[in-house]
């Protein structure tokens, strides 16, 4: 008997949905199967495993039961044993299913609001996962909508037939905008949510800006001018750091463009934001001074392991090269990704010559020498003891006024002096009651010992529940980096772990070391 039911009024309202929404005719179709389904399951049991096909082409509506042919049955409403299976179809096999036609449904008024919900709720999830695969892959762009309404200060824009967020920390500060007013953003974010897909904008992001000067400048676009790296202070200030691949173009005034013409573009979009444009350099002393345009330089020192620079300035220039607020240090050291300090001439003579009478006068009191001796040391970039005690006598010997005779003296009394040095520190850290097992971890120094001492850690479990940062702070961050920190409080730890790991322990080994990263 056949069961099915004609309702071409179905393919027809599926055509309208489709057309209406943009979406896909048959995921309308699968959404109305979908409610017929569960109008189906409310009649003859929601435990059961009902199903319901549309015809394409005719609408016809069909209605059906599915039991699943299995071994041992754990569910008796949609499973069957196979051999009873068998005895309906000969031919099924093991998890093939008895497909039973069921009289069609007369849709009652709840019936029919219940499935007409299922629809909605179905068209609603496809428009968003529609919005979605639309919009996931267009972070990076910049957009055009139209400002919906407002809320809490954060604007609903319109962009096609989705909703996209534009926070209020992410405008501009200072500029508003009223309901129906275009609006141009960048698209920094798309996250899928339970109340559908959200787009975030953004007027504040760096990247907004270098998108705007692609825009303006064909050269970027065209990728014969590269933007490397763009600091903002949105509404007051920005820099921006460009290079060309051709020589024989200028990537500065390419961007400027004919008397300003497109960075004045990008400045009226950004509400007469300063932009300072910049070529960047693999350099990094030089890009550093290029960033802190236009404030001129004298000198740069850099520390790459610590990531700071220190730059000095004329003294006239200091106000300039650190900028209303710190406004242009700041803008520098994000463009860079460098920590910069500013001094003037005065303030680096200054500390220049205390660094030279300080290590000078350690020289003369250790050595017992007088000051000429100590500041030829100093002039020769000598700054420890350590470092003169382990120097090759010859290489001391060529500074001028020095011989032979005189380096191996000077080495001797630096020896003797770290040697009478450690001595007193020895019995100091004994007397503070820190163990030898302590003692025995070769990256702790007879210093670092008493200053571990003195803080009370004088065990290996006491230093063993030390974080690294702890360690750092009580024997000193300019004596132990991060890495070394962890190797020995790892060292510290492996007589938990039994002898062969404790006998690893002195060395610190670079196993131990990596496996306290990885902790």
């Amino acid at each position: 008997m056949d069961t099915a039911v004609a309702r071409p009024e179905l393919l027809l309202v599926a055509d309208a949905v489709a057309r209406e929404k943009s979406i896909d005719r048959e995921e309308v179709l699968e959404a109305m199967e979908q409610a017929i389904q569960k109008a189906g399951r409310a009649k003859y049991g929601h435990e059961k495993d009902i199903r319901a096909t549309i015809d394409r082409k005719t609408g016809d509506v069909r209605l059906s039961r599915w039991t699943e042919a299995v071994e041992a049955v754990e569910n008796e409403e949609t499973q069957i044993p196979l051999h009873i299976a068998r005895k309906f179809k000969p031919d099924i096999e093991l998890g093939g299913h008895l497909v039973d036609p069921l009289p069609p449904i007369d849709f009652g008024r709840i019936a029919a609001q219940t499935a007409k919900q299922v629809i909605v709720q179905r068209v609603r999830e496809y428009e968003r996962k529609k919005q979605y695969d639309e919009f996931k892959d267009r972070v990076g762009e910049i957009i055009n909508g139209t400002v919906k309404r407002t809320e809490y200060g954060n604007l609903m824009v319109e962009v096609g037939r989705a909703e996209a967020l534009l926070r209020k920390d992410e405008l501009i500060p200072r500029e508003s905008f009223r309901n129906g007013d275009r609006v141009r953003a960048y698209i920094y974010d798309v996250r899928e949510e339970p109340r559908g897909p959200q787009v975030f904008l953004s007027r504040t992001h760096p990247n907004f800006l270098a998108k705007l000067f692609a825009q303006e400048v064909p050269e970027i676009y065209d990728g014969i001018i590269e933007i490397k790296a763009v600091a903002r202070d949105a509404g007051s200030r920005a820099k921006m750091a460009v290079i060309s691949r051709d020589s024989s173009i200028d990537p500065v005034g390419a961007c400027v463009g004919m008397r300003g013409s497109r960075v004045q573009a990008v400045v009226a979009e950004l509400q007469g934001e300063k932009i300072d444009i910049i070529p960047w350099s693999p350099q990094a002393a030089t890009f550093v001074v290029n960033a802190l345009a236009p404030a001129e330089v004298t000198k740069v020192v850099m520390d790459e392991e610590a990531g700071r620079v220190e730059v000095v300035v004329p003294d006239e220039q200091l106000s300039l090269a650190i900028g209303r607020r710190g406004q242009n240090v700041r803008l520098a050291s994000q463009l860079t990704r460098w920590d910069i300090d500013i001094l003037t001439e005065a303030e680096e003579s200054e500390r220049r010559q205390e660094e030279f009478r300080r290590r000078s006068g350690l020289f003369v009191e250790a050595l017992d020498v007088d000051d000429v001796i100590a500041g030829l040391l100093v002039t020769e970039g000598f700054t420890t003891l350590e470092e003169l005690a382990y120097v090759v006598p010859e290489e001391l010997a060529e500074i001028e006024g020095f011989d032979e005779t005189i380096a191996a003296e000077l080495i001797r009394r630096a020896d003797a002096f770290l040697t009478r040095r450690d001595a007193e520190l020895t019995e100091r850290r004994q007397a503070l009651g820190v163990t030898e097992d302590v003692a025995a971890i070769e990256a702790l120094s007879p210093a670092m010992l008493v200053a571990l001492g003195e803080k009370g850690v004088k065990t290996l479990d006491d230093l063993a529940d030390l974080a690294s940062d702890e360690l750092i702070e009580i024997v000193g961050a300019e004596a132990m980096d991060e890495a070394t920190a962890n190797g020995v409080i790892m060292a510290a730890r492996a007589h938990w772990f039994g002898e062969d790991a404790a006998g690893e322990a002195p060395g610190a080994s670079e196993a131990v070391a990596g496996e306290a990263d990885h902790d």
